[in-house]
């Protein structure tokens, strides 16, 4: 046993002064390894509960209360869970994937092979324990051997030292506060999640589907039916090039978010002065911007922020007085609408591909009244907003986590 080093966290539960003690791993658990199972053994109807490494990063947190796959596998020396085990993945790609530690709250789970699993002492809670490592995980990656799989092994793992609170009153404490944490940024991902779904359910019922001219869900108020029109009505080309300036700042149009800063991936300037002289075309807020090369992969939507230079590549146009931006923002990047732009694409080599902006002009989409397409924008742009309000919700709690995380822990 190593010698008791005497620490105190910066936040602590009142009525707890006692010193922490730091203490090896190997002091505080008994270490073995879990056994077999791979994804072709996983089944939706197994009579078993199983974790595989491979879960311990993309499915579990700190603390797991419940188990997601099952199988009917029983490997020939099977390692099953402990209320309270401590599993650290053996394997990984990255290192984050390996400096974690997960505390399974459930008996009876088989433990598949590359898992280290910590059994903690009577005096230990392994929720506390789990927490503990997590809050400590630069010991953790320290001890990562490997270039292209990256390993660690439990003859290593015993040897780190944690500090770590003597009384089992204090651990059940701590392990309460980050549940709770933990609940209330599960609560605010499914409200998130609801949103999305109600968002997609919206966004299916709100267009007419093929071969209709109403939508099945709309606005009191609005009963005709919606006009074909060519897009040339409702859009003109925004062709002004010129050198970036601060009033038009250069800027990236990134996949599937618009218009944004550049970021370092991007900014050659510390390598290369090749802004100098150089002509980009100018756009405003609510300009619709295509990229005839990437129109699958996202590269086409509104502008959401305001006065920029982009690259001569995308085609950039505003709407008229018979068009409402966030509606044709919606509208354009549909699956069907995208379909007829892909038809005017010329050239055989990626790249290359153009879809002329006279050409993009004739095709034909069914549109409601201007005010119809106002009402429909809003009604979406306010269903975004709560998304992001409530992801927002998400990260403070997050971060509120990782700060008690470093404040509650040595």
């Amino acid at each position: 046993m190593t010698s008791p080093q005497t620490l105190v966290p910066e936040i602590r539960f009142e009525g707890f002064s006692s010193a922490w003690e730091q203490r090896r791993l190997s002091e505080l658990a008994n270490f073995s390894r879990g056994n077999g199972l791979s994804w072709a053994d996983v089944r939706a109807d197994g009579a078993n509960e199983c974790i595989l490494y491979g879960n311990l990063y993309t499915d579990y947190g700190m603390i797991a209360d419940s188990v997601k796959y099952r199988t009917n596998t029983m490997p020939s020396n099977p390692a099953f869970s402990q209320y309270g085990d401590v599993l650290i993945p053996g394997s990984d790609t990255t290192p984050t994937g390996l400096a974690r530690a997960t505390s399974i709250e459930k008996s009876g789970v088989l433990l598949g092979g590359d898992i280290n699993i910590l059994r903690p002492t009577e005096k230990v809670d392994g929720s506390c324990l789990s927490i503990a490592i997590n809050a400590n995980k630069a010991e953790l990656i320290k001890l990562i051997k490997g270039i292209t799989v990256r390993h660690i092994h439990n003859d290593d793992i015993k040897d780190v030292e944690i500090a770590f609170p003597v009384a089992k009153d204090e651990q059940r404490k701590l392990v309460g506060v980050f549940k709770t944490i933990d609940y209330l940024i599960s609560l605010q991902q499914r409200k998130q999640n609801q949103l999305k779904n109600v968002k997609k359910s919206m966004l299916e019922k709100m267009f007419p589907r093929d071969g209709a001219n109403v939508p099945e869900i709309r606005f009191a108020g609005f009963t005709n039916a919606w006009e074909q029109r060519k897009v040339g009505d409702l859009l003109v080309e925004r062709n002004e090039q010129a050198p970036m300036s601060d009033e038009y700042p250069l800027m990236a149009f990134i996949a599937n978010e618009g218009v944004a800063p550049k970021g370092e991936r991007y900014d050659r300037s510390s390598l290369v002065n090749d802004t100098v002289g150089k002509l980009y075309k100018k756009t405003e807020f609510g300009d619709f911007i295509y990229s005839s090369n990437n129109l699958e992969t996202g590269s086409i939507g509104l502008n959401k922020y305001g006065n920029a230079s982009i690259s001569p590549v995308y085609s950039i146009f505003q709407p008229t007085g018979i068009a409402d931006s966030d509606f044709i923002g919606r509208r354009f990047v549909r699956k069907d609408f995208i379909n007829a732009m892909v038809k005017w694409r010329q050239g055989v080599i990626y790249g290359q591909w153009k879809i002329h902006e006279s050409d993009f002009l004739k095709i034909e989409v069914a549109v409601p009244s201007v005010e119809e397409q106002r009402k429909i924008g809003a009604f979406l742009d306010d269903l975004d907003n709560l998304i992001t309000l409530h992801q927002c919700k998400c990260d403070k709690l997050k971060d509120l986590k990782n700060s008690l995380l470093q404040k509650m822990f040595v």
